[in-house]
C-alpha cells in the first residue's frame, strides 16, 4: 500500500512540473523572460521532487534480496 501511496505522490508531483513548465514556455513565448524563467526553476524543483519521490519510493519499498 505505500508502494502504491508514493508512486501516487511522486506522479501528482509530475503533473505539477508539467503544469508549471506550460506557464513557463507561455511566459517566454509572451516576452515576459521573468515569467518564463521562475517557472522554469519552478518546475525543475518540482520534477526533482517527482523524481525523488518516485525513486525513493521504488527502493525504500522493494523486496529485499535473500542472504
Amino acid at each position: 500500500m505505500s508502494r502504491i501511496f508514493g508512486l501516487i505522490v511522486g506522479a501528482v508531483w509530475g503533473f505539477m512540473a508539467f503544469g508549471a513548465l506550460r506557464k513557463s514556455m507561455a511566459g517566454w513565448s509572451a516576452g515576459q523572460t521573468d515569467i518564463g524563467f521562475w517557472w522554469a526553476v519552478i518546475s525543475a524543483f518540482l520534477a526533482i521532487a517527482a523524481a525523488g519521490a518516485l525513486v525513493g519510493t521504488w527502493i525504500h519499498t522493494g523486496r529485499r534480496a535473500s542472504r
